[in-house]
């Protein structure tokens, strides 16, 4: 009994949300296999509680759900702050739905029907991501300051004003890793396998999509961004503030 305790603690607890009954049931089982405790619900009235009394480590939202669909579960949970990693099940599998999800704030998307093995492959990868953004220390570590924002590495924060802005774990990395690199432009591709870890699972318009949700966010006109710049035929750069105009640390 003991030993079962350990496992049932040892699990990485997800919330899966779809209101195909035979595909919770079936992915449950499988992820329960490969070490995740799976809470399930068809539909998103009672995720705020579920989020609220379970603490789970990652939500599965499937974009077509009756109600509230998962697309806007997702924005309102991004909307109040909420950090948790999500990713988007949906069985219409097209580049503009992947767009959709991602500037919603997701973190990953998988079209059905997929491979249970897939499935699983993206959540650690989603988590691994969110762990070393959320608890390991950025190795160069410090603070940036460009324009009225701050960029605590250490603390995974981007605020303005003392007015903290929050970010998913795939904006929060690629957003460190340009500034990292600053004035070094970067290819997608790149972007990609420094801040996913595999490109090859990852669909190019990922990083496009996260610019644009990062320069609404910091930028003074998105459509002619000051910090995050693109360079054509490459990709992106970020280009700090000249001396004299703001510190980093």
């Amino acid at each position: 009994m003991q030993f079962i305790a350990t496992i049932a603690t040892t699990m990485k607890k997800i919330l899966l949300i779809d209101d195909d009954a035979e595909l919770r049931q079936l992915l449950a089982t499988y992820l329960g296999r490969h070490g995740f405790d799976t809470l399930l619900l068809p539909d998103t009235r009672q995720l705020d509680a579920f989020l609220e009394r379970y603490q789970p480590q990652l939500l599965i939202l499937d974009l077509m759900l009756p109600g509230e669909d998962g697309l806007a579960a997702c924005r309102r949970l991004r909307a109040r702050g909420e950090m948790r990693p999500v990713i988007m099940l949906t069985a219409r599998d097209e580049p503009v739905d992947r767009v959709i999800g991602l500037e919603m704030g997701a973190d990953d998307y998988l079209g059905k029907p997929f491979d249970p093995r897939e499935l699983v492959a993206r959540i650690e990868a989603v988590l691994r991501r969110g762990a070393r953004s959320l608890v390991a220390p950025d190795p160069e570590g410090g603070v940036t300051r460009f324009g009225e924002w701050l960029f605590d590495r250490a603390a995974r924060q981007l605020s303005r004003k003392d007015q903290a802005v929050t970010l998913t774990s795939g904006e929060f990395a690629l957003l460190n890793t340009l500034i990292h690199h600053a004035r070094q432009p970067m290819k997608r591709e790149r972007l990609l396998e420094l801040t996913r870890g595999d490109a090859s699972e990852s669909f190019d318009r990922a990083i496009d999509v996260q610019i644009h949700r990062l320069r609404r966010l910091i930028e003074t006109d998105p459509a002619h961004p000051r910090y995050l710049q693109t360079v054509w035929g490459i990709g992106y750069v970020f280009v700090p503030d000249a001396p004299g105009d703001a510190a980093a640390e």
